[in-house]
């Protein structure tokens, strides 16, 4: 095992490990709508992997990619898939559906198997098709006990499957790939959080409300009628 793919495998257990730990996160922040999480993801992550690209590879790199428009179609389309994939796993969590979230995410690797093999002509040794077995059948085991069709693991599951295929078809080094993907949803997660934080529903700005207040004498001990 040579350096790289030794960092790689280190790199992916950390990746899987803090994945794991991330609904405990979520958890705490079960006051504030999914949507809003996800809004606030995607604003964070656009101004960060910005401000990153801008350093490493001048402030050209998002024309760059829009100069070739097959690539900035593949990319918007996986950024709505891995915006889609992330708003359901935080209302899953949020929701009291852990479970099945990492039934999804044990679901994934297998339809990356799937997908590898069908659409990218990737072949298994008969090694590892008894561990892809011995995987699909532990699958199938937790699916069928369950209780109830999964829905939300088979749509976390394809949904992320479906990212992970496009971005392999999208010949972008992948920083630069999230940059773009984020900036394809930043408008959209900028005029929401707007209207949720000027509406009073904003969880970033607390219980603030914008709007002008009449002060009545119920009212005259607000803090906003002083």
């Amino acid at each position: 095992m040579n350096a790289e793919t030794r960092s790689g495998l280190w790199m992916a257990a950390g990746a899987f490990v803090l994945w794991g730990l991330m609904p405990l996160y979520w958890h705490l922040l079960k006051t504030v709508p999914s949507l809003q999480i996800v809004a606030h993801r995607v604003l964070w992550s656009a101004a960060l992997v910005a401000a990153w690209l801008a350093w490493k590879q001048g402030r050209g790199w998002l024309a760059a990619v829009l100069a070739q428009p097959r690539l900035a179609r593949l990319l918007a389309f996986s950024g709505v898939c891995i915006g889609f994939n992330w708003g359901l796993y935080i209302w899953a969590v949020n929701a009291g559906h852990v479970v099945e979230t990492s039934l999804g995410y044990f679901i994934n690797p297998l339809l990356n198997v799937v997908i590898g093999t069908l659409f990218l002509r990737e072949r298994l040794n008969p090694v590892q098709w008894v561990s892809v077995a011995t995987a699909a059948a532990g699958v199938l085991w937790l699916t069928f006990n369950y209780g109830s069709f999964p829905w939300i693991a088979l749509a976390l599951a394809g949904s992320f499957g479906l990212y992970g295929l496009i971005r392999k078809f999208a010949a972008v080094e992948s920083v630069t790939g999230l940059g773009v993907e984020n900036a394809v949803l930043l408008l959209s997660a900028l005029g929401y959080l707007a209207y949720a934080e000027v509406s009073g529903q904003g969880g970033f700005f607390g219980d603030w409300d914008w709007r002008p207040m009449r002060c009545s004498s119920s009212a005259a001990r607000s803090p906003r009628c002083r």
